[in-house]
């Protein structure tokens, strides 16, 4: 009599679906450790300074009204007519003037906040220096118009520490990255089929309708 059950080898279990669950999330926590430190130690820090001008009414004027100008004149901190002049206090082009220098207003107080960032603390100060004057340059030419003093309240000083993140704040940020991604490629990780699913012989007739079909012969 003929066998006619089908033998099916089971299929060996790839390597990804052989490692422990835990280990996607650690080697993702070390892989993001050590790109996170490694870029925090080859990345050159970076130094903040930062200077403020306040609006000042004049006789003819408010303090809402110079609310107002200060956060127009916030706005145009960082426009080329006010870099172009101040690249000549600075030392640095333009487009320098135009990446590292950010400008930030208060809803509350009619002051501009005038911030440098650059690898060397000496130069992030005179940036924001320079731009803050040349600020206070382009206001006072408009005061008659505009009937607002723009001075300048607090000169930038030479940090003395960068602003930049250290090697252990990126190698954590970066370790946390890496444990995130591990988890997600643990929940669609392949899981393994039971055995039972594995090996599944093929259907035999039943005995009644082997007994119908000794009868037919």
């Amino acid at each position: 009599m003929t066998d006619n059950r089908v033998h099916r080898r089971p299929l060996r279990p790839s390597r990804l679906r052989a490692l422990p669950p835990w280990s996607l999330v650690a080697a993702g926590v070390l892989a993001g450790g050590l790109l996170g430190g490694g870029y925090g130690v080859l990345r050159a820090p970076e130094y903040t300074a930062t200077s403020y001008v306040v609006a000042v009414p004049t006789e003819r004027s408010d303090t809402a009204t110079a609310l107002g100008f200060a956060q127009a004149y916030g706005r145009v901190a960082t426009q080329i007519a006010v870099l172009g002049d101040a690249q000549a206090w600075a030392g640095v082009p333009t487009a320098t003037l135009r990446d590292s220098v950010r400008a930030a207003t208060s809803p509350d107080a009619p002051m501009v906040a005038v911030s440098a960032t650059s690898d060397r603390p000496a130069r992030a100060a005179d940036m924001a220096n320079a731009v803050a004057r040349a600020l206070t340059r382009h206001a006072d030419a408009a005061e008659a118009d505009t009937h607002v003093h723009l001075v300048q309240f607090s000169r930038a000083v030479t940090p003395g520490a960068p602003t930049s993140a250290s090697a252990g704040v990126t190698g954590l940020v970066g370790a946390s990255a890496g444990g995130l991604l591990g988890a997600l490629a643990l929940l669609v990780r392949p899981r393994r089929r039971p055995r039972e699913e594995t090996l599944r012989p093929a259907s035999v007739p039943g005995p009644a309708l082997a007994a119908d079909a000794h009868g037919q012969l």
